[in-house]
């Protein structure tokens, strides 16, 4: 094990910090000048993009950072994943704008309650809901003098002991009962977040569909963002518009054809072309007009 410091860098290529950071798959970041500010865990981390990599900072000493490693997925042959791709003009237009975009790897309850919170909601809407119901609920984690204070995501035992008044005060509305109700089924231990790691996708699908307020597109999305399952292909209103307008201009498949279409077409690293298309459509093609929603 290094010396404990309190800064390190990955040497990456490829790697878009900002357009990773801000593509609507984690809710805990935000710019801090030519930085990226937020928590992973219980640590408060900075990271700043640089010619050859990424350069960390935290508050405290740390001796192995290959949790942080491990969360920006730094180690992944970036150039196998999109060799993958299907060669077809939407898929190499969103490389082309989105390239270096990457997936990041998130604690599973983490990423489970935040998508159960990003229902209908627009990505700066459930940063400042998820960022509301850490102030309020999650543990402080050391900050460096001269920043705002920080906190860890709460735990599901800590949510479970709230009353749905207390979290809709986090405005978070109808979203209260089905985030009330899966904390308490996973703090009871009804429900092993890390077991759905073991189990085929559609199985693990299956079992996350079981707890309150998640879908099938929260399901894909704890799979893919949190669990490594790279098949996951999230499929939100605008990902459908997307496939719809990008691949079937003329046609008006039905949400099922455009799911086996999405099982048959993306291959083996499906979840990433599905963010790239989201990306890309978000910032860069269809949805200049209308801020995009995770729902």
């Amino acid at each position: 094990m290094a010396n404990p410091a309190l800064s390190t860098f990955f040497a990456v290529r490829d790697y878009d910090l900002a357009t990773t950071l801000n593509s609507g798959q984690a809710f805990r970041w935000l710019p801090d000048g030519d930085a990226w500010v937020g928590v992973v865990g219980k640590r408060w981390v900075r990271l700043r993009a640089e010619r050859n990599g990424i350069a960390a900072e935290t508050a405290e000493p740390i001796g192995d950072w290959r949790w942080l490693a491990d969360y920006l997925q730094t180690y992944v042959d970036f150039d196998s994943i999109l060799a993958t791709f299907s060669g077809d003009a939407p898929m190499r237009a969103a490389v082309t704008a989105c390239r270096g975009l990457r997936l990041l790897r998130q604690d599973p309850w983490e990423c489970l309650a935040s998508f159960i919170l990003s229902a209908t909601k627009q990505v700066v809407q459930i940063r400042q809901i998820v960022a509301l119901l850490c102030k309020r609920y999650g543990e402080p984690v050391p900050a460096p003098r001269g920043q705002p204070p920080a906190f860890a995501f709460p735990t599901p035992e800590k949510l479970a002991s709230a009353t749905e008044s207390q979290l809709r005060r986090c405005k978070m509305g109808f979203r209260a009962p089905n985030l009330l109700a899966t904390a308490r089924t996973v703090a009871r231990g009804e429900f092993d977040l890390e077991r759905l790691r073991h189990l085929r996708l559609r199985q693990a699908r299956s079992e996350l569909m079981k707890l309150p307020g998640v879908g099938p597109k929260i399901a894909d999305c704890v799979l893919l963002f949190a669990c490594g399952y790279p098949r996951a292909f999230p499929m939100d209103v605008w990902i459908l518009k997307a496939l719809r307008q990008l691949y079937f201009p003329r046609r008006r498949p039905t949400s099922g054809q455009l799911r086996q279409f999405v099982e048959t077409h993306f291959g083996p690293y499906a979840g990433y072309a599905q963010q790239y298309l989201f990306h890309y459509m978000r910032m860069h093609h269809l949805l200049r007009s209308r801020p995009a929603l995770r729902e």
